[in-house]
């Protein structure tokens, strides 16, 4: 994201005195440019000039040599003789120092006690090579100034002896390493805003601060000179562009000679790159980065002495290899678009760069370099975010160009370059110029002005919503024939539309609509109103969302947690145990998937929300219960179809073909219970997690939506093969298994890592909710008489469901039976083998009576003769 000093910013708007980084970021927020963080200041504490008084060089035993210095830094900071802290004959303070570039007399930059420099990396006196060190005498990369620690920072050489301040003097404001720098967030749509120019635009946008265009002609100390014949030459060879638009379509070079490639970049240069994140190099390689930042144009310099004309702008041929500045050898692919040069007249056969990404390693500037080739050029969007990405490069040229450039603004960028070498490279401007220019100018847009208060629902008065436009740098004319409206106040008089040139940095704005937009910002985003839409009736939750919701709630209210899972599984199958034939192997691969081990959509909730229990028992959950509400992915009768184009609309047999190829995705719902059930306490003992727990969790789901789930034995994997329910719907021949639950078997749970004997149930919720669709449920009035109770014990064949047992019961016991309980299971040798005992607890009650004791015995008879004919059940003696 760009870095916004505010020093460099009020070179182009005018930005007052004392303004913080946070009340730059509140006006450029106005505009739509957010604050991404405000930088605080890499060093602080006390760091002063100082001016070096005598220098004692001692060998060491291990070889070093270092110097022992008393250095002047001002009396607010100098120890005063006689002080105890080292001998001395004038005020100053010893440092020790192992740099040899500096001589008596020089001014330094001193960090003293309390100052804390990048790392970081505190300051403080300490007892070294026989002497107090009493602070730090620094380097450039000491300070975060750059990469330069072959000496410390002599200030003559920085500044000029001139130019040199008082001893005492802050340095931290000397050096820039007392500002603030803003780093903004921008938008794809604003790339004009990765400039410092573009930034001041918009703050001037936000403030009404007087804006002046650094990259107007007429703003340059000079004239921009005209192409020429014998500039050096460029071709542009791209006869299959992309998108239908040629890769370059400017290319403008200079040359400068004569630069001498010692010649240092200047300080302020130095420091500004440092707070906009860059790290200073050279000067030639300075000086374009610094006009990138500030005006937006990327740039690269040449040594001239490596590069053969005639530059050959191409795509890149089959094998072809570069090896970039990073370094690194790359492939290239067909769609790179290249620079390359042509040595020996072999034209366009040796590749420099990557156009508007990086440059190649073979014609860099050096520390030989004196004449300097600076390009300056335009190229396609697409091409470049392709290249980019393909080669996983996102350079700053590539942030810059992928976004949009300024078709104005080569020529511009390159005298600023050329400028800035002869300044301060001693070198000599070329009087070659090249300018390659096949731009387009921006498409004029017909708008009516009365779009913006339509589309936003504001009253912008026609005169402001055309100041605006004008104001980003619309060039705006009057439609004096053509489409008209109605004034606003419906008046007879009509009002023209207008005819909207975009500035050539604002390539997003093409349409009505981000004409609109712009109107919107700039008038401000807090001026719209925020109204609530009117609810229409009828449209609030469907009657199946209602109840996802209650059984959601109810199973809450059961004591499980609700979780969200990814639904994206990998060898789930092979753990859970799935036989090679199961339909819930069956699963959707993705052709792009996020996670190589989790290449397909889950075929059953449990496939992810096992894997969420696991994690939650791994890190410490003892006690689980939770569940999962979430779709399913079926790719069972799914046919393929092709794509239909998008010149028409597509068939009705297209559609349904289309249609097909969705694979269905049904709801289900699921949980997984571990641990303690039921909590140890004061009341004793307490019970685990078993398969009864998750079986009546499912019918807990069930009837939350008034359906009734029958249970009989079941045996699907990943369930225990004896501890297994199927859950049924319907009766008869309309029986539908909808699910299943019970305990775990014992090679999932080790295969899974959960908790021995943990249970799971897993239900299908549509074909649930299905059943429950229809007639409001009626519910019975609420009887005010007695109740009565009776129980019942009945004997049956041990491989008899418990299911089966209280269906025949609850039949027997007729309309009178308002609740029938299993609350017994006996196995033992009184029954005999084979046999077992259920005993069930009824609550009789009557609606109209109080039931008497023939009623109730009658009740008992019908009960055991139903489960006798049913089951095959006698009546415990």
């Amino acid at each position: 994201m760009p870095y916004v000093p505010l020093t460099w910013l009020a070179e182009h708007t005018q930005v007052p005195a004392g303004t913080t980084a946070a009340q730059l970021a509140a006006a450029l927020v106005k505009v739509g440019l957010e604050e991404e963080r405000i930088v605080e200041p890499s060093v602080t504490g006390p760091l002063v000039v100082g001016r070096v008084l005598s220098v004692l060089k001692e060998e060491q035993t291990n070889g070093k040599t270092i110097n022992y210095c008393r250095v002047d830094v001002g009396p607010e900071h100098n120890d005063a003789p006689g002080t105890g802290k080292e001998p001395a004959e004038v005020p100053s303070r010893g440092i020790i120092c192992g740099a040899h570039n500096f001589t008596e007399g020089d001014h330094v930059v001193v960090a003293l006690p309390g100052a804390v420099l990048p790392g970081p990396f505190p300051i403080a006196s300490r007892k070294t090579y026989g002497h107090l060190s009493d602070g730090m005498i620094c380097s450039a990369r000491e300070l975060g100034l750059g990469e330069d620690h072959s000496g410390i920072i002599v200030l003559e050489e920085l500044l000029g002896a001139d130019h040199v301040p008082a001893v005492g003097t802050d340095a931290l404001a000397l050096l820039g390493l007392a500002a603030e720098v803003l780093e903004i967030n921008v938008t794809p749509d604003r790339g004009y805003c990765f400039a410092m120019r573009g930034v001041a635009r918009e703050y001037s946008h936000s403030t009404g601060a007087a804006f002046t265009d650094p990259a107007l002609p007429e703003n340059l100390p000079c004239t921009l000179p005209a192409p020429t014949a014998d500039g050096f030459a460029v071709e542009v060879d791209d006869a299959a562009p992309l998108n239908g638009a040629a890769g370059c379509d400017r290319f403008v070079t200079r040359v400068v000679r004569g630069v001498d490639p010692a010649a240092p970049t200047p300080a302020w240069m130095k420091e500004r790159l440092t707070q906009a994140g860059m790290r200073p190099i050279s000067l030639a390689v300075d000086v374009t980065n610094y006009v990138m930042l500030d005006l937006g144009q990327p740039l690269h310099a040449y040594d001239l002495g490596l590069v053969s004309a005639p530059i050959i702008v191409r795509r890149a041929r089959a094998g072809e290899r570069l090896t970039t500045l990073d370094d690194v050898s790359r492939a290239l692919d067909p769609e790179d678009l290249l620079i390359t040069d042509s040595p020996d007249g072999a034209r366009g056969s040796r590749v420099l760069g990557l156009a508007g990404v990086m440059g190649g390693a073979s014609t860099e500037v050096g520390p030989a370099t004196t004449d300097v080739l600076v390009e300056s050029a335009h190229f396609d969007p697409v091409t470049v975010a392709r290249t980019a990405r393909r080669h996983r490069l996102p350079s700053e040229a590539a942030k810059r160009f992928e976004r949009g450039v300024d078709t104005a603004l080569q020529a511009v960028a390159a005298q600023r370059v050329v400028d800035l070498l002869v300044d301060h490279g001693g070198g000599s401007a070329d009087p070659a110029v090249s300018d390659l220019d096949a731009t387009t100018a921006p498409a004029p847009i017909d708008f009516d002005p009365a779009e913006a208060s339509r589309l936003v629902g504001v009253d912008y008065p026609r005169e402001q919503v055309l100041g605006i436009l004008r104001e980003i740098g619309c060039t705006v004319t009057a439609n004096a024939d053509g489409d008209r409206t109605l004034a606003a106040d419906g008046a007879d008089d009509a009002l023209p539309t207008v005819t909207v040139t975009p500035p050539t940095w604002r390539p997003d704005l093409t349409g009505p609509a981000h004409l609109v937009e712009e109107v919107a910002r700039l008038a401000g985003y807090d001026a719209i109103p925020s109204v609530l839409p009117a609810a229409p009736a009828g449209r609030g939750l469907t009657a199946d969302q209602r109840r996802r919701r209650d059984v959601a709630r109810a199973l809450a209210e059961h004591g499980l947690t609700q979780v969200l899972s990814y639904p994206f599984i990998g060898d789930v199958h092979d753990r859970m145990g799935l036989p090679a034939d199961d339909r819930r192997r069956r699963a959707l691969r993705l052709v792009n998937p996020l996670a190589d081990d989790a290449p397909a959509l889950r075929t059953s909730l449990l496939d992810t929300l096992l894997d969420t229990a696991r994690r939650n028992v791994s890190r410490g959950t003892s006690e689980l219960a939770v569940f999962e509400i979430g779709l399913v992915t079926r790719p069972d009768g799914t046919t393929a179809a092709a794509a239909p184009g998008v010149d028409r609309r597509p068939t009705d047999a297209e559609i349904a073909g289309l249609l097909a190829g969705v694979p269905a995705q049904p709801r289900h719902v699921a949980g997984v219970l571990a641990g303690q059930r039921v909590p140890d306490g004061v009341w004793g003992p307490g019970r685990p997690s078993d398969w009864a727990d998750a079986v009546e969790a499912a019918r807990v789901a069930a009837r939350t939506v008034g359906v009734d789930l029958a249970v009989r034995a079941g045996d699907v994997a990943p369930w225990h093969p004896g501890r297994c329910a199927e859950l049924v719907l319907g009766s008869g021949a309309g029986k539908q298994v909808v699910g299943h639950a019970g305990e775990l078997h014992p090679n999932a749970c080790a295969a899974l890592e959960l908790p021995a004997r943990a249970a799971a149930f897993e239900l299908d919720l549509d074909a649930v909710l299905a059943a429950a669709a229809g007639e409001p449920e009626q519910v019975a009035p609420v009887s005010t008489f007695p109740l009565a109770k009776e129980d019942v014990a009945l004997v049956v064949d041990a491989d008899v469901p418990a299911a089966e047992v209280l269906a025949a019961v609850r039949e027997g016991a007729g309309e009178l039976a308002e609740e029938v309980r299993l609350f017994d299971v006996y196995t033992g040798d009184q029954l005999g083998e084979g046999k077992k005992s259920l005993a069930f607890a009824l609550r009789l009650r009557a609606a109209d009576r109080t039931l008497t004791a023939e009623e109730t015995a009658a009740i008992r008879e019908s009960i055991v003769r139903t489960a006798g004919a049913r089951v095959g059940a006698v009546l415990r003696s």
